[in-house]
């Protein structure tokens, strides 16, 4: 007995690929929805009792080690492993911040 899948439109086949070439979402205030989420994550990573970070921790050290713990939360979404950098975390983290805060946060506006 021979399984048979159903035809696939090709217009719906033209729009996946479509949807996986599209950009990373531009957030017009960015450098300060990261400030932002690096508080949260800090909050976050402490209260969940993960990590007590020292006042010496670069803020590189912190970002990699947060955006590491929300990956393993399945919070966002990972980086394919080569493209794991100080700007594509900054950018992850700026996101899931965005995404926690109201429609008509200031952030947020254009």
């Amino acid at each position: 007995m021979a399984c048979q899948a159903e035809p696939v439109a090709p217009e719906s086949v033209y729009h996946l690929k479509v949807l996986r070439k599209e950009t990373p979402l531009k957030l017009k205030h960015e450098a300060e929805l990261f400030k932002a989420a690096m508080v949260a994550g800090v909050r976050y990573a402490e209260q969940r009792g993960v990590v007590e970070f020292e006042p010496t921790d670069s803020a590189s050290e912190k970002l990699l080690y947060l955006y590491r713990l929300l990956v393993h939360d399945q919070l966002i979404q990972p980086l394919p492993e080569e493209q794991v950098a100080e700007k594509s975390m900054r950018h992850k983290l700026a996101l899931w911040y965005a995404k926690q805060l109201p429609k008509d946060h200031p952030l947020l506006k254009a």
